[in-house]
C-alpha cells in the first residue's frame, strides 16, 4: 500500500481545522505573498478579530450617556451595542488593527504542523 501525503488532495483534516473546513491538502498552497487566500481560515480569522474590536468598541462607549432622541434610556445601550457591532465587523473586514493577519498565520502553520 502507498503511503499518503498529509498535503495531497484527500488527505483528513484533523482537529480544530475540521471546524472550520482547512484541511492539510490546502495548508500548503495559503501563503502566497502573504495574502489571506485561505477563504475559511480568513473568514474565521476576520471574525475572531471583530469580535476583539467589539470588545473594545463596547468598552470604549461604556460610561457614556447620550443626547438627542436617545437620551440616556435603555434604548441608548440597545443602539449602541448593534452600533459598535456593525463597527467592528466593518473594520475588521477592511483591515483592523492587523490582529486577523496574524491569526490567520497562526491558523496555517498549525495546519502546516499537524501535516507533518
Amino acid at each position: 500500500m502507498a503511503s499518503v501525503n498529509p498535503l495531497s488532495i484527500g488527505a483528513i483534516p484533523t482537529g480544530a481545522n475540521i471546524a472550520y473546513g482547512i484541511g492539510p491538502s490546502v495548508a500548503a498552497t495559503t501563503r502566497a505573498a502573504g495574502k489571506m487566500t485561505n477563504a475559511k481560515a480568513r473568514a474565521a480569522a476576520e471574525d475572531f478579530e471583530a469580535v476583539f474590536l467589539n470588545s473594545m468598541f463596547g468598552q470604549m462607549m461604556t460610561n457614556l450617556d447620550g443626547e438627542g432622541p436617545f437620551g440616556g434610556s435603555k434604548a441608548t445601550g440597545v443602539w449602541r451595542s448593534m452600533l459598535t457591532n456593525e463597527y467592528s465587523k466593518a473594520f475588521a473586514k477592511a483591515g483592523g488593527v492587523g490582529l486577523a493577519k496574524h491569526v490567520y498565520g497562526t491558523l496555517i502553520a498549525q495546519q502546516e504542523a499537524r501535516a507533518k
